[in-house]
């Protein structure tokens, strides 16, 4: 006769169920799998769907009006590069040189100030705070075309239609709100001990933000910019209603996305799809070499916030 011992407090199904698992062992899930296969699909349809519409607009830049015509997605037969050259002469040069102009001011004014309200909103409590705050939160939720008519007539009492300096007020503006948004929540998960050290050494508030916590938040300033030259770039609306002529002396201020429709304008009736194709990729260029340069940054600093 076996003799069998039970453990104190041990039923059978305790028993059974231990031995079970002793000795078939848990059966793998397949859920995780599934999961996997279903999202780098995903995955794959929408890398496709970006991915093929460049590759298009790039192949034709180097062709004819005929290949075109005969078939967009094959190869050139002959690599032409003059289509580059004759939207470069109409002018997307100098509209290059505008949204350069524009940005290099607006980008960094926008960093600099959000970040500061940023900082400001996340380490020191004071009455109000939280309206502060909420009152960027709803500006970030704001559609832009709901305010263009009495944006256009504030320009304008300022005198600043069809300026450099009217459009990068305006770009300051409407980039504040995610800035704030953006920075508040990462300048909350720095350590509030480097921040006491430094207070403890004399460090004024200044110097405590420009050599102590700025340097820290580094990875979410990064990607913040990334996301404020993407989006400032690629503005339509706004140049629009903001930079046109006011007068046959005004000169005209277009911007690169507003260059690229007076480009389509300028060809009228005339069939030269490759310099329009051509216009596309030169705007197009800069911003993936921009993001692909600084794609681990972006990474590093949208997920660095949950991670410390």
């Amino acid at each position: 006769m076996t003799t069998v011992i039970k453990a104190p407090g041990e039923s059978a199904a305790e028993r059974s169920q231990g031995g079970g698992r002793s000795g078939g062992g848990a059966k793998p899930r397949s859920d995780g799998t599934v999961l996997n296969v279903f999202s780098h699909g995903f995955l794959a349809v929408w890398a496709i769907l970006i991915v093929l519409p460049l590759v298009w607009l790039a192949l034709g830049s180097f062709k004819t009006d005929s290949q075109i015509g005969a078939s967009a997605l094959s190869w050139p037969s002959h690599w032409h590069f003059d289509a580059f050259g004759r939207a470069w002469d109409k002018g997307i040069g100098g509209y290059f040189g505008h949204t350069l102009i524009v940005l290099a001011f607006s980008v960094p004014l926008t960093m600099l100030l959000g970040s500061m309200a940023a900082y400001v909103l996340a380490r020191y409590p004071f009455p109000g705070n939280r309206i502060i705050y909420y009152f960027f939160v709803v500006g970030a939720m704001f559609p832009v075309f709901l305010a263009l008519v009495p944006l256009f007539f504030m320009v304008k009492r300022l005198d600043m239609l069809n300026t450099y300096q009217g459009l990068v007020l305006v770009y300051v503006a409407y980039s504040m709100p995610f800035t704030v948004f953006f920075m508040h929540s990462f300048f909350r998960t720095l350590p509030t001990a480097v921040h006491e050290a430094a207070v403890i050494d004399g460090a004024s508030d200044t110097r405590i933000f420009f050599q102590v916590m700025l340097p820290m938040a580094k990875p979410g300033l990064i990607s913040v910019g990334i996301f404020n030259v993407l989006g400032q770039w690629n503005q339509y609306i706004l140049p629009s209603v903001l930079m046109q002529p006011q007068s046959g002396s005004d000169p005209e201020r277009y911007m690169l996305t507003q260059g690229l429709i007076q480009l389509q304008y300028q060809m009228g009736y005339e069939t030269d799809l490759p310099v329009l194709f051509a216009g596309v990729t030169i705007a197009m260029i800069p911003m993936l070499v921009v993001y692909l340069s600084f794609q681990r940054q972006i990474q590093a600093g949208l997920t660095s916030a949950t991670l410390k």
